[in-house]
C-alpha cells in the first residue's frame, strides 16, 4: 500500500510538471507580428538595448561609401528567449554630412532586409531603416553624441506621437574583408510609412512649401522643440537641393494635401548633442551650436501658451529619461541636465518667453 502511494505521489508530480511546461511553452515561442493599418512594429514596441551582429565588407562599405549600390551581408541578433537569428541583408552608406570621409571615419547606413526573411521575428514589418553610427570609430566620445541624439528623438517622442520612433542598439562590426571588429552603440529609425500609418495618415512628397500648408499646432511644437535641443539645422518649408521638402523634415497627410504635419529628424547639429564638427549657421550669427535661436513664425505666437504648457507638463519624464539612459557618461549627463535645466528656466518666465520667443518670431520662413 505504501509503494502505490509513493507512486501516485510521482505520478502526480510528473503531471503537475507536465502541466507547468505546457502553459509555459507558448511564453516561449513567442509571435512577433507587424499590423500595417496601424504602423506597429515589433522593433519599435520595446526600448530595451538590442544587440546584433552585422556581418559584411565593410572596408569596401567605408571606402566607397555607395549611396545607390547595395553591398551584401547578413544581420543577427539574440532574441528575448535566448535565440540566435540571422538574416539576409544588403547595406549601403546614406546621409549627406556625417557621409563625408572628413566628417566621419564610419558613415550612416542603410539597412535593407528581405521582408519575408523577417516575418515572425522582431524585425516584421522592416524593410529598410536608417542606422545611425558612431561617425568616430576609435574616439569612445563619439559613442556618447550617439546617445545624446537619441535622447533627442525619445524627448520628441515624449510630445507627440507624430515622431520618428528610435531603438538603440549594441552593434557588432564584423568586417568579412579582415578589418578589425569593432562594437559601438548605434539607432535605427522608423520608417516613415510606420509613422504616418500610426497617425492615420500617409507621407507626402513635395516641393517647398508656404507657412500656411502646415498643420499649425505641430508647427508650433516642433520650432519649440527645436529651439529645446538648441538645432536650427532644419526648415519645416524649404527643401533641400534636388530634394523633398524639407530640410530635416519630412511631411504626412491624412489627405493627401495641405494642411501636412511636419516630421523632425537629424538632431547631431543640436546644441543637446554638442558635436565637435558641428558649426553653427552663419545665416543666424550664432557664437556656437549650444547658443538657441527661435525660428517660429509671428502667425503661431497665440498658439505659445498651449505649446509652452505641453513641454512643461512632460518636464518631469523628460528628466526621467536622462536618469533611465544608464550608458550616458557623467560628462554627457551632466551636459544634457544643464542645457535642459536652461530651457525650462526660459519657458517657465513669462518675461523670458515674450523676449527670447514672441519678440524673436519670423514674419515669414
Amino acid at each position: 500500500m505504501l509503494n502505490r502511494n509513493i507512486n501516485l505521489t510521482v505520478v502526480t508530480r510528473l503531471l503537475v510538471i507536465a502541466m507547468l511546461a505546457a502553459s509555459m511553452s507558448p511564453l516561449r515561442a513567442q509571435v512577433y507580428e507587424y499590423v500595417p493599418e496601424t504602423g506597429d512594429t515589433p522593433l519599435f514596441a520595446s526600448h530595451s538595448l538590442l544587440s546584433v551582429t552585422i556581418r559584411a565588407p565593410l572596408t569596401t562599405l567605408m571606402q566607397e561609401r555607395p549611396d545607390e549600390e547595395y553591398l551584401n551581408g547578413t544581420f543577427s541578433l539574440t532574441t528575448e528567449n535566448g535565440d540566435e537569428r540571422l538574416f539576409q541583408l544588403k547595406l549601403r552608406t546614406r546621409g549627406k554630412y556625417r557621409r563625408e570621409k572628413r566628417h566621419c571615419d564610419f558613415a550612416p547606413i542603410r539597412l535593407n532586409f528581405r521582408v519575408d526573411d523577417v516575418f515572425n521575428s522582431i524585425l516584421a514589418g522592416q524593410d529598410k531603416l536608417k542606422l545611425v553610427t558612431h561617425c568616430k570609430t576609435r574616439n569612445y566620445h563619439y559613442e556618447q553624441l550617439v546617445l545624446r541624439e537619441y535622447l533627442a528623438y525619445r524627448i520628441l517622442n515624449l510630445l507627440t506621437d507624430e515622431s520618428y520612433r528610435v531603438r538603440l542598439m549594441k552593434i557588432n562590426y564584423i568586417d568579412t574583408e579582415g578589418g578589425k571588429p569593432t562594437t559601438k552603440l548605434g539607432f535605427v529609425l522608423e520608417d516613415d510609412d510606420h509613422v504616418a500609418a500610426r497617425n492615420n495618415m500617409g507621407p507626402i512628397k513635395t516641393g517647398d512649401i508656404q507657412a500656411g500648408d502646415l498643420d499649425r499646432g505641430q508647427q508650433s511644437l516642433i520650432d519649440i522643440f527645436q529651439y529645446m535641443i538648441g538645432n536650427t539645422e532644419y526648415s519645416l518649408f524649404i527643401a533641400e537641393p534636388d530634394d523633398d521638402c524639407c530640410h530635416n523634415s519630412d511631411l504626412m497627410s491624412a489627405t493627401g494635401t495641405a494642411p501636412y504635419t511636419p516630421l523632425a529628424y537629424d538632431f547631431d547639429f543640436s546644441g543637446l548633442v554638442n558635436a565637435p564638427y558641428a558649426e553653427p549657421n552663419p545665416r543666424y550669427r550664432l557664437r556656437h551650436v549650444r547658443q538657441r535661436y527661435y525660428k517660429g513664425l509671428c502667425g503661431n505666437n497665440d498658439l505659445l501658451p498651449e505649446t509652452i504648457q505641453r513641454f512643461i507638463d512632460r518636464k518631469e519624464a523628460t528628466y526621467e529619461l536622462v536618469r533611465e539612459l544608464e550608458l550616458l557618461d557623467m560628462k554627457s549627463r551632466k551636459h544634457v541636465v544643464s542645457y535642459l535645466n536652461l530651457f525650462y528656466k526660459r519657458i517657465s518666465d513669462p518675461k523670458s518667453v515674450r523676449l527670447r520667443l514672441e519678440y524673436k518670431c519670423k514674419d515669414k520662413p
